[in-house]
C-alpha cells in the first residue's frame, strides 16, 4: 500500500516546479499581487461578509480536510476487495496528489505568513489583507498563502481528471468538488487570492499526478 501511494512520489514533487510548471507557480504569486496590490481581496471580502455565504462556504472547510483524508485509502480499500487493480490505483493517485498539494502549499505557508481574515458577519474597518510575516515559520504552516484546502482540492481534481480523461462523469463532480472548496474557503477562512492561488498549484500537481499514474500498467 504505501509502496502504490508513494509511486515517483519524489520525481513528481520535483516535476510540479520543472519546465512550464514552474510558470504556472509564477502566475500564482502575480495573480496574487494583483488581487492585494488592486484592494480586490479587500472589496472581495468586504462584499462576501454575509450569513448566507459564510453559511454556504464554511462547511468546505471541514469537507476539504476529511474528503482527503478519506476517499484515496477508502477507494484503495474497496479496490483491494474487488481485487481491482484500477481501483487501487486511483486511490493511490488521490492520496498522492492530496499530499503533494498540501506539502506544497505548507512550504509557501511557512515562508509566506499571512494573516487569515476574520471569521465574522461584522464588517472590520482595519484592511488586514496586505499583512505577509515574510520569513520562516513566522506564523506556523497553518496560517497564510497559499490556501491548503483548495490547492488538495484541484490536485485531487485535476489528478482524476488526467487519470481518467474519457469519463467526463468523473471531470464534473471533480471540478464542482474543486469549485466548491475553493469558493468555500474564500468566503469564511481564506482571502480570495489564497484560493486562486491554491487552485493554480494545486491543478499543477494533480495533473503531474495523475499522467504519472496513468502511465502504470493496468490504469484506465
Amino acid at each position: 500500500m504505501i509502496r502504490d501511494f508513494t509511486y515517483k512520489l519524489l520525481d513528481n514533487v520535483v516535476r510540479c516546479f520543472r519546465g512550464p510548471n514552474l510558470l504556472w507557480h509564477l502566475l500564482a504569486i502575480v495573480l496574487t499581487y494583483a488581487l492585494v496590490a488592486s484592494d480586490s481581496d479587500w472589496r472581495y471580502f468586504e462584499f462576501t461578509r454575509a450569513e448566507s455565504f459564510l453559511a454556504f462556504g464554511f462547511p468546505a472547510a471541514l469537507i476539504g480536510f476529511f474528503v482527503p483524508v478519506l476517499l484515496p485509502p477508502g477507494l484503495y480499500a474497496f479496490g483491494a476487495l474487488r481485487k481491482s487493480f484500477s481501483l487501487k490505483n486511483i486511490g493511490a493517485a488521490l492520496g498522492q496528489a492530496a499530499i503533494i498539494g498540501w506539502l506544497i502549499s505548507s512550504l509557501y505557508k511557512a515562508f509566506s505568513g499571512r494573516l487569515h481574515p476574520e471569521i465574522t458577519t461584522s464588517l472590520s474597518t482595519l484592511d488586514i489583507s496586505k499583512i505577509f510575516n515574510f520569513g520562516f515559520l513566522k506564523n506556523g504552516i497553518f496560517f497564510g498563502w497559499p490556501s491548503s484546502h483548495t490547492a488538495v482540492a484541484f490536485a485531487m481534481a485535476a489528478a482524476a481528471i488526467a487519470l481518467l480523461p474519457r469519463r467526463r462523469e468523473v471531470a464534473l463532480l471533480a471540478l464542482l468538488y474543486a469549485l466548491y472548496i475553493g469558493f468555500g474557503v474564500s468566503v469564511s477562512i481564506h482571502w480570495l487570492s489564497d484560493a486562486v492561488a491554491g487552485a493554480l498549484i494545486g491543478t499543477v500537481a494533480g495533473l503531474v499526478v495523475g499522467r504519472s499514474y496513468r502511465g502504470r500498467q493496468g490504469a484506465v
